[in-house]
């Protein structure tokens, strides 16, 4: 096995370093890496951007979002998670075997006097609490086994990012399972670093493999060409939002002049439909305004662009640009 060395906190060339070394670079050996994001909504590949994060609240906080390529739910990660990534070039091996790559974490945390077990389908626990999720994804013959590890994570910020709004969404994604969750620093009596816990966790997993401990550092072209993949995939609002299923969004809210409600259809992160309904007072014809939305992106800053240039009042009356705006928060 080989240890790749990253100090990168950016959430967007974590996940392209992941996809290098899984499709584009083969060491010919099992590959590690452990890696540390800053404040970023990861989201799996088959689930609805939108319908996973509290978008106004990811906004206001300038929190990521990105999407990996692997299934499962949507985490919250911030810089006390420790990320850990073990790619193996046989996948017929571990495939879907998720309780096998818990067994070096369990040992670690053995050894600091923490009992930890593996539950479920994909989480590790501590108290019946979850601490770590898992997921898997799988190219030709490798595969790759990924997780988080909550070790000192902000758990307000988590609840709170992840906390979706109960408006009404309709969508063929699949939904988060909401679970309790701790963090691995709220059981270790002595003051223990992150940096220090990844240490111990490098020298666990080679341990487990009775391995000598060896390094990978990435040279200059190796950094341009995973550079490459977060310009042209992982920052981009296409990978993001635009893979999310097409959905419809329901929303209605109660102003001083009346009711306002908005639908639409959402196809690829586009607006295909768009109907406004209620039982306020029409000023003029509210297709001209209904329009302006059909074809732009689900993008909260593109919609504050078309109502922003817009006088909303001018449609309905009594309502303003800053009230019909909440309709989209």
């Amino acid at each position: 096995m080989i240890n790749v060395i990253n100090n990168s906190n950016n959430p967007y060339f974590n996940l392209a370093l992941e996809e290098y070394f899984l499709k584009y670079k083969n060491l010919e050996d099992n590959i590690l890496i452990l890696w540390q994001n800053e404040p970023v909504i990861v989201i799996g590949k088959n689930q609805n951007t939108y319908e996973e994060l509290n978008l106004e609240y990811v906004n206001s906080n300038n929190i990521k979002v990105v999407r990996r390529l692997s299934g499962g739910g949507a985490v919250y990660h911030d810089l006390g998670n420790l990320n850990f990534t073990i790619i193996e070039g046989n996948s017929n091996i571990h495939k879907n075997d998720f309780s096998f790559f818990a067994l070096p974490i369990i040992s670690c945390l053995n050894k600091l006097g923490i009992k930890a077990t593996f539950n479920g389908r994909n989480d590790i626990l501590i108290n019946d609490k979850k601490f770590s999720g898992n997921a898997q994804y799988f190219y030709k013959d490798k595969l790759l086994h990924h997780g988080t590890l909550l070790f000192a994570s902000d758990l307000t910020v988590l609840s709170k990012a992840l906390n979706v709004k109960k408006d009404k969404f309709e969508s063929k994604g699949i939904k988060s399972v909401g679970s309790r969750v701790t963090n691995i620093s709220d059981y270790i009596d002595t003051n223990i670093s992150i940096n220090e816990f990844k240490n111990m966790l490098i020298e666990s997993v080679f341990e487990d493999k009775n391995e000598k401990i060896k390094n990978y550092i990435l040279n200059d072209e190796e950094i341009k060409k995973i550079n490459e993949l977060v310009e042209n995939k992982y920052s981009s609002w296409e990978w993001n939002f635009g893979k999310s299923p097409k959905f419809n969004y329901i929303k209605e809210m109660r102003f001083n002049s009346g009711s306002v409600s908005i639908t639409m259809n959402v196809v690829d992160g586009i607006i295909k439909n768009f109907k406004i309904y209620g039982d306020f007072f029409e000023e003029n014809s509210l297709e001209e305004l209904e329009k302006r939305f059909i074809n732009k992106k689900f993008e909260i800053r593109e919609i504050k662009n078309i109502v922003e240039s817009t006088n909303i009042s001018k449609y309905i009356l009594n309502i303003n640009n800053e009230d019909f705006i909440k309709l989209f928060l």
